[in-house]
């Protein structure tokens, strides 16, 4: 397993942006691709991005996609979330978790961190 915790998240309004990070501890962050999900209230948690191990692939779901950037630092065990543009309807817990794949599915994820709050106001 590998331990997760989630910061950078704040209050916004629409149009500005955040960065947000997840730094793991032990050896073993570089072994898995990362990803961030969210949950919104009252709402499932949701796929956001996806990167590979090595950081040379990313995915992301439509409604993020060209407005977020994830990215990773394996010497600094820590992942990122680029966002930009924010929307209110980006307002969620962000999560990272861990994966041995790149996917989009949620129960292939494990070791969740306590996640980040992110509000966009209009």
């Amino acid at each position: 397993q590998v331990p997760l915790v989630e910061s950078g998240g704040g209050s916004v309004q629409t149009g500005g942006s955040l960065r947000l990070s997840c730094t793991a501890s032990g050896r073993t962050f570089a072994s898995y691709a990362m990803g961030w999900f969210r949950q919104a209230p009252g709402k499932e948690r949701e796929f956001v991005a996806a990167i590979t191990w090595s950081g040379n692939r990313g995915h992301y779901t439509d409604s993020v996609e060209g407005r977020f950037t994830i990215s990773r630092d394996n010497a600094a065990n820590t992942l990122y979330l680029e966002m930009s543009d924010l929307k209110p309807e980006d307002s969620a817990v962000y999560y990272c978790a861990p994966v041995t794949g790149l996917t989009t599915k949620q129960p292939y994820y494990d070791t969740w961190g306590k996640g980040t709050l992110v509000t966009v106001s209009s």
